[in-house]
């Protein structure tokens, strides 16, 4: 028989969304910030000749303007105000996070409630500000080397990083008031919005290719397909847990007995989600992107690296997994699921895994099971991000049809649905309840 959230759930439609009033004003404020997103990614930094930047970033397509480009929605082949985009604020909060679960002083502040997931904030803002002044003083050197500074010099460089950083900066505002007062991840759509931004004219130059012969047919429909098949396959493997059988002791109190009940513990076989691929791609992104602003002219280290190291050769696949695998293993191990926080809080809530003695033995219990989950995690990742740089190198596909930004779409997506419909579950549990505080007036006026 299924229960009454089941039935609530089933019984969601367009009709209880058009009464949900409060969601529908979370989702237009949400869609106008990201409007306002948008419009940034078409505002230029002053001072560049658009014109040849527009052919630069066509020459270097394969490394800026590829991946990185993608993750800014094409802020950087224009050269926008928000060509930093928000992974910045990604790296930051990714190294802050890594940092926590090895420096005892940051550990520390995790535990102390919501004043010290504030300060973790702070100096995860502090991070962002160092990172993209970092990185947009190397655009605005690279910039100048290249020779599409109108006027070099260091007011060139002052305005720009100046310009770069705000944007940045504007952008993690902007996320954070879509996840205080809209809907979803506020971060993780902006990303999604930048992708899904750039796909229909990527879509075009695609099908264009067919129609003039570069690509036949069968490459187009088997690419097609695999896109199909890859989404529903990124689906199963994300809504994939392992449950772990929890059981409670019971106890008495005066004549009755209490508890005794028996619940799971979700484990997600990729409890890290798709921060490993972002992780594993920016650092490999980053010897061809400073040898593509540093100079073309195929000498120097960087450049050499960069060749080896260029998308679709063997030493970057190689690379690339098993940086996925490393991360995966590293981020849920150390911030993802921690097996012994999570022991600790089964011990204080007087739950238990059968046959398993609470505490330090049910942790080692998590462990064993989340190690030999991770193997097929890791290998899932793994194999969705190598899968389109194969076809990419191989059949010279022209959009970037990129594991990361795949995952990264559909885990949006799925995250986005889930909180509306519990937003729709939690309206109708207030229309539920408003009903019977009526219900219940109604029957103490009857009464008197």
């Amino acid at each position: 028989m299924a229960s009454a959230a089941e039935q609530m759930a089933a019984n969601l439609n367009w009709g209880s969304f058009g009464k949900a009033k409060e969601l529908q004003q979370r989702i237009l404020f949400a869609l106008g910030l990201l409007i306002v997103y948008r419009i940034g990614t078409y505002i230029p930094v002053p001072g560049i000749d658009a014109a040849q930047l527009r052919e630069f970033f066509e020459q270097a397509n394969a490394g800026i303007g590829g991946m990185l480009n993608m993750f800014t929605g094409g802020a950087v082949g224009r050269m926008a105000i928000f060509a930093l985009g928000i992974m910045p604020y990604i790296s930051a909060s990714i190294i802050v996070q890594l940092l926590a679960a090895m420096v005892p002083q940051l550990e520390q502040l995790k535990k102390e409630g919501e004043q010290g997931r504030k300060k973790i904030n702070q100096y995860t803002r502090y991070g962002t500000v160092v990172l993209a002044t970092f990185q947009a003083y190397a655009i605005a050197a690279g910039l100048e080397s290249q020779g599409l500074a109108a006027d070099p010099g260091w007011y060139f460089r002052a305005s720009c990083v100046i310009t770069l950083v705000g944007g940045t900066m504007f952008l993690m505002w902007l996320g954070e008031q879509i996840t205080a007062r809209g809907i979803g991840n506020g971060i993780s759509l902006i990303i999604f919005v930048g992708i899904v931004a750039e796909l229909p004219a990527s879509l075009a130059q695609f099908f264009s290719q067919g129609r003039s012969g570069a690509l036949s047919p069968a490459i187009i429909i088997g690419v097609m397909v695999m896109v199909v098949a890859v989404v529903a396959f990124v689906v199963f493997m994300e809504r994939a847990l392992r449950k772990i059988h929890i059981q409670y002791p019971r106890r008495q109190v005066g004549m009755k007995m209490y508890g005794g009940e028996s619940s799971h513990l979700p484990v997600k076989l990729n409890p890290a989600g798709v921060i490993p691929a972002i992780f594993a791609s920016s650092i490999l992104l980053l010897p061809t992107t400073v040898s593509t602003f540093a100079g073309t002219d195929g000498s120097g280290v960087f450049n050499t690296i960069a060749a080896y190291m260029g998308r679709g050769q063997p030493l970057f696949l190689i690379f690339f997994a098993s940086m996925i695998v490393f991360f995966t293993y590293f981020y849920t191990a150390n911030v993802a699921f921690k097996s012994e926080d999570v022991a600790d809080n089964l011990k204080k809530q007087g739950g238990f895994v059968p046959g398993i003695r609470p505490g330090a033995r049910t942790a080692d219990y998590l462990d064993y099971v989340v190690t030999r989950l991770l193997v097929l995690g890791s290998g899932y990742l793994a194999a969705v991000c190598l899968l389109p740089e194969i076809l990419i190198s191989q059949f010279a596909i022209p959009f970037y049809f990129g594991g990361t930004s795949l995952l990264i779409v559909v885990s949006v997506t799925m995250d986005t649905i889930t909180q509306v419909q519990s937003h729709m579950l939690a309206h109708q549990y207030e229309s539920l309840i408003e009903r019977s505080n009526l219900r219940g007036r109604k029957k103490g006026k009857n009464r008197r």
